[in-house]
């Protein structure tokens, strides 16, 4: 199991790669055949920061009460 600190840093790091995808994908024209390859990178990126984020917030309790 990761630790709290681990997973954050991971986040972090993960957003850094967003935020340099994004500047690669905004110069490129729709039609570019890089921009889909950049786009699916994205998309990836944005699921596991967002799985990761679900980690470190994740819900406690019972599902049925």
């Amino acid at each position: 199991m990761r630790t709290e600190n681990q997973i954050q840093s991971k986040i972090n790091e993960l957003t850094l790669q967003r935020r340099s995808l994004e500047s690669r994908l905004a110069p490129l024209s729709a039609d570019d055949p890089q921009q889909s390859a950049l786009s699916a990178q994205l998309t990836r990126l944005e699921d596991m920061i967002q799985m990761l984020e679900w980690v470190l917030n994740a819900p406690t309790g019972k599902y049925h009460a």
